[in-house]
């Protein structure tokens, strides 16, 4: 599988580690009435989808970035990369 990194072009999968899925980067707010339900779903509750997924991917065997790999998980076309930083910017702003 090749990895279209988006500052270092394509890479073969190799030199990345899976890390799960990218809602990862959304933590729960520790500060909430519910924080524990919270904090027990977003640790131990996972979705295990068949087609397009967003997921963490990182660059282990290069730069050590972080990216958000979308991906189909039946046929692993990959769709869509990008650095895990700027999603992580992009939902900052959302909320």
């Amino acid at each position: 599988m090749i990895i279209n990194h988006p500052l270092l072009g394509p890479r073969d999968a190799q030199e990345f580690t899976y890390l799960g899925d990218a809602s990862l980067i959304d933590r729960p707010d520790w500060q909430a009435d519910d924080a524990a339900e919270q904090f027990y779903n977003y640790q131990y509750l996972r979705n295990n989808p068949a087609g397009e997924h967003r997921e963490l991917w990182f660059h282990e065997g290069g730069d050590r970035s972080w990216l958000v790999v979308t991906r189909n998980t039946v046929t692993h076309e990959i769709s869509n990369v990008e650095l895990a930083r700027d999603v992580a910017r992009m939902q900052g702003r959302s909320k």
